[in-house]
């Protein structure tokens, strides 16, 4: 049993854990942000069409390089050096192969998709697969530490840095090779800045029994981010090969919209989540009780974050990126409301890595990829709004399965693990019934960015108002929680 000291010390690594990952998730994302919001006004649909098409291939390409070596190595209990190296050297071989395949066949795939002009933006971006194994284990190194002020550090640098470059190449009128050079900018300055603040250097040596240990783990990984790959791409592959570029442009805006508030309202938590759970494993109550503590504090900013996106969205798409974007609208409202199933279902992952379960995850991912390929592929005759409404319709449905895994697996109490989310729902009920009454008396009489800035405001002050009117006790958690 673990000393009330050991537990103080795993909550408070914990705590500022997440501190330091909502520092780099939330700077990380305000500054890609504001890049993207500078980069949509240079740059067209066509352009982050061609970008988001070749970026299909390099993301199942990418899927092979790590081996899910770095999840092995933040859930290992006991970790040698010799699991560092091994990792280290099986990475950078497989990333060489893939960047050299990744090349030869570029001609391949832009005959494919009937698109010439992927086939050079393939070709420079495959480099960024080499470049970004030079960093996996370390970056593994300071997850499985908590060190995320660390890794925080190294992000917003390594954005900033990428940001500053594509927008200088924008700006000089380098099109589309503004975003290859952001991509590959920013993926070089993590590595150089990951090697200068860790001690960790990999020696020539590789160790069979050590690979055998790490791939039994990472195997299951690899397969998982697999079966991501066709659930989150697919729906860019279908869209590019049946709709265009132009059509895939104005998803990507919309998805990439989508991906910055899960990155900065779920992720943050999730990122810490695999640490502390497998430091918990084996720990049945308290796994449980931190299971319920994530998903009742990530509900409290992904209720009203995503919600009031999805009620937004008009507003948003038209001030920050301009009524060329105006397709984007319906995407993005769709997009959004799968931000409830998120706050659930964003730690499941997680928790069954942790108690050393990853083929349950595996299923799961399986049969989630399996199901947005059919809907994609059913949807797509119909539009980008059809393949949206396909993925949001696919979460909800497989929800019930997902529960009853968890159930199983750590035997959550069904009602207290759905009960963690009622204030939040309730909050936000109240904060989109104010945006709403807002939007409907005074959009056609002042600016959209005044209507925007007006329903921040008072959708925030109402959702806080009600929370603390609603559940002062969590209310007050949460205030010191932050203090």
């Amino acid at each position: 049993m673990p000393s009330p000291q050991d537990s103080s010390n795993l909550r408070q690594k914990a705590v500022k854990g997440v501190l330091w990952s909502a520092i780099e998730s939330w700077g990380r994302q305000v500054i890609s942000f504001a890049i993207f919001f500078i980069l949509a006004r240079l740059l067209g649909p066509e352009t982050f069409g061609l970008v988001a098409l070749s970026g299909v291939f390099l993301a199942f390409l990418q899927v092979f390089i790590d081996q899910g070596f770095s999840q092995a190595i933040v859930q290992r209990e006991v970790l040698e050096l010799e699991h560092l190296d091994t990792a280290f050297w099986t990475n950078l071989l497989i990333s060489i192969v893939l960047t050299i395949f990744c090349v030869a066949s570029a001609d391949l795939v832009g005959n494919f998709f009937k698109e010439p002009q992927i086939i050079p933006i393939i070709r420079y971006s495959s480099f960024g697969i080499l470049i970004t194994a030079f960093s996996s284990v370390q970056n593994a190194i300071f997850q499985r530490k908590l060190a995320f002020k660390t890794l925080a550090t190294r992000s917003l640098l390594a954005v900033t840095i990428g940001g500053v470059i594509g927008i200088t190449m924008a700006f000089m009128g380098f099109g589309v090779w503004s975003l290859v050079g952001q991509q590959l900018y920013t993926n070089f300055a993590g590595v150089l800045i990951i090697w200068r603040i860790s001690d960790w250097r990999p020696k020539l040596s590789f160790s069979i029994r050590h690979f055998k240990e790490l791939f039994s783990f990472g195997v299951n990984v690899m397969g998982m981010n697999l079966f991501y790959f066709f659930s989150r791409r697919s729906d860019d592959l279908l869209i590019g090969y049946f709709l265009g570029s132009s059509a895939l442009g104005y998803y990507t805006v919309a998805y990439r919209v989508f991906s910055i508030l899960t990155e900065l309202l779920t992720a943050t938590i999730a990122k810490v989540s695999l640490p502390t759970f497998a430091r918990l494993q084996h720990e049945p109550e308290r796994l449980r009780n931190a299971l319920y503590k994530a998903i009742q504090l990530t509900s409290l900013v992904t209720f009203p974050g995503f919600l009031g996106t999805s009620i937004l969205a008009p507003e948003i798409i038209t001030v920050a990126f301009g009524t060329q974007w105006v397709p984007s609208i319906p995407v993005m409202q769709i997009l959004n409301l799968t931000g409830i199933a998120y706050a659930y279902f964003y730690f499941n992952g997680s928790v069954l890595m942790a108690i050393g379960k990853p083929s349950i995850k595996l299923a799961i991912d399986f049969m989630q990829a399996f199901i947005n390929v059919i809907g994609f592929s059913i949807a797509v005759k119909w539009g980008i709004v059809a393949v949206a409404s396909a993925f949001v319709i696919r979460m909800y449905l497989i929800a019930p399965i997902v529960i009853w895994i968890i159930w199983k697996e750590i035997h959550i109490n069904v009602v207290t693990y759905l009960r963690q989310g009622v204030a939040a729902l309730a909050g936000t009920i109240v904060m989109l019934c104010v945006i709403f009454t807002i939007q409907y008396f005074l959009s056609n009489s002042i600016s959209s960015f005044a209507v925007l800035s007006i329903a921040i405001v008072a959708g925030s002050t109402a959702y806080i108002l009600s929370i603390f009117l609603i559940s002062p006790k969590l209310f007050w958690q949460i205030v010191n929680i932050a203090r």
